[in-house]
């Protein structure tokens, strides 16, 4: 589904960040999106760890 087609309500998982929903005051011209659950970053843990070493 397009984003610009997004109504009210509508979900999307936006790659490595979260999931999102379209907010009420969202409109064509100018989207809104609230994030509704956020992705842990488990690589980011990983990338840490080795550059300690």
């Amino acid at each position: 589904p397009s984003l610009a087609d997004a109504k009210t309500g509508d979900r999307f998982q936006f790659e490595r960040m979260g999931y999102f929903c379209v907010d009420r005051d969202s409109t064509k011209e100018k989207p809104v999106f609230n994030r509704t659950v956020t992705l842990r970053d488990t690589w980011a843990k990983i990338e840490k760890a080795q550059k300690k070493n």
